[in-house]
């Protein structure tokens, strides 16, 4: 960055970015039903008073999707996206030591839903445009701030409605997303490890049905529904399907094994070792598949007529879904379960030789001394994939560090994002979008 340039003041900037996300906390966009327009006008009243120009799109007026662009003299190529989502998942406020829309600001966080995902990065995103706007700083190519919609049920209302309706919004050279975090701490050994995600496991999301003859419950018979469904379940429990590491894997534990992490080189039965303590390495290296819901039945002494499952399948990156369901319906062995897809994605990988990604690990050695960057998979799936399908290079990065204390509260219970993540991950969002655009 040319140093006649104006700078942030950082400190000013962190105190605004932290209020702005404590309102933003605030706003139930909890999904479903989503009501995504909250965040839309919200959003909307900031961008109208920094003179920054806008558009929503939307399927549902309920659940609108925004797009704002700062215009660059496009001698650097398309834009940047700087893509974020607005909706949430629900909360068990049972669960939580403050209300999960409570936005409020204690202990040096921020705390509620969304905090981590994604409305911090939303905010973060939201202040380096400001920040570009406010200073005057040029552009070499248009950078975009994009708030979708429904990301946590698939994206129907949101990114693949973008996609299909108007594809032209998301034309583009480069996009930053979620997907990928920073560690202070990974697998025991105390280093800062910033995660940016490559590639991600494709969603697969099947329904099993089975139909049988109702009857009384105290006259037992061999065509029970549910009886079927259970030894179709435990059958696919007691699939053992073998680790597949693709390169990607591979390049994740390869530097973290050059930084000195990991005491010896990945292979195979490494890998496959750590697999058995690491739930999510053992995610990462094979096609999974988790039983999430059962429905059968209307009282004990009933045998019921249908009964019915859900299976979340994530395959491996590139992993066919229709080699898959081959697959799982000669593991199932009886024609009378059918197999329903109920949702399906799959996308390639992000190649790491890119200029932004070469943006990203110069902004992190700038500012993190000492840090790893490690290119990494995402075992669960984000609107990146419809990027990706349209070979956009894309990266989860959310650039701050975590602790491990703070690492399973997304999704889960008293999210929240530090103060000094919020200051951290301003700078390093600032430098990388420079260098990509200024």
């Amino acid at each position: 960055m040319a140093e006649h340039q104006p700078r942030p003041d950082w400190a000013a900037m962190t105190d605004e970015a932290v209020g702005l996300l404590a309102d933003y906390l605030r706003l139930d966009t909890i999904n479903p039903p989503g009501n995504e327009y909250l965040a839309c006008e919200w959003l909307a009243r900031i961008l109208d008073t920094e003179g920054i120009p806008y558009q929503t799109y939307a399927r549902d007026p309920a659940r609108p999707s925004l797009v704002a662009t700062l215009r660059g003299d496009g001698s650097a190529g398309r834009a940047l996206v700087l893509l974020n989502h607005t909706d949430v998942v629900p909360a068990e406020a049972d669960h939580w030591s403050r209300p999960p829309l409570s936005g409020v600001v204690e202990d040096d966080y921020v705390w509620g839903r969304g905090a981590m995902d994604m409305k911090g990065m939303g905010i973060l995103e939201l202040m380096v445009l400001i920040a570009h706007r406010r200073l005057g700083l040029p552009l070499r190519r248009d950078l975009t701030f994009m708030a979708v919609a429904d990301e946590e049920a698939g994206g129907a209302y949101g990114i693949d409605f973008l996609d299909r309706e108007h594809p032209e919004v998301i034309d583009c050279d480069f996009v930053l997303n979620e997907g990928g975090t920073g560690a202070a701490e990974v697998f025991g050994v105390r280093r800062p490890v910033f995660h940016v995600c490559v590639a991600e496991k494709g969603p697969l999301w099947l329904r099993l049905v089975t139909k049988g003859t109702p009857g009384h419950g105290s006259v037992p018979h061999d065509d029970n529904a549910l009886e079927r469904l259970v030894r179709a379940i435990i059958r696919i429990k007691g699939w053992d399907r073998p680790p597949m590491p693709s390169p990607e894997v591979f390049a994740y534990f390869e530097a973290l094994h050059a930084a000195g992490i990991l005491p010896g080189p990945p292979s195979a039965q490494t890998m496959r070792t750590m697999g058995r303590d690491h739930p999510r390495v053992q995610s990462m290296l094979t096609n999974s598949i988790a039983v999430t819901t059962i429905n059968a039945g209307v009282r004990p002494n009933v045998i019921p007529a249908q009964a019915e499952a859900t299976l979340d399948v994530r395959l491996v990156a590139g992993y066919d879904p229709e080699r898959f369901l081959a697959e799982l319906r000669g593991v199932i062995d009886d024609p009378r379960v059918e197999v329903q897809t109920i949702f399906s994605s799959s996308t390639p990988a992000s190649s790491t030789n890119t200029e932004l990604y070469r943006a990203i690990e110069r902004a992190v050695a700038a500012t993190c001394k000492g840090a790893v960057i490690a290119p990494s998979i995402s075992t669960g799936f984000t609107d990146s994939r419809v990027f990706r399908r349209r070979g956009i290079p894309t990266y989860g990065f959310i650039p701050i560090l975590l602790e491990p204390d703070d690492s399973g509260r997304t999704h889960g219970n008293d999210e929240r994002i530090s103060i000094e993540n919020v200051n951290l991950g301003l700078q390093l969002l600032f430098q990388t979008v420079r260098e990509v655009c200024g």
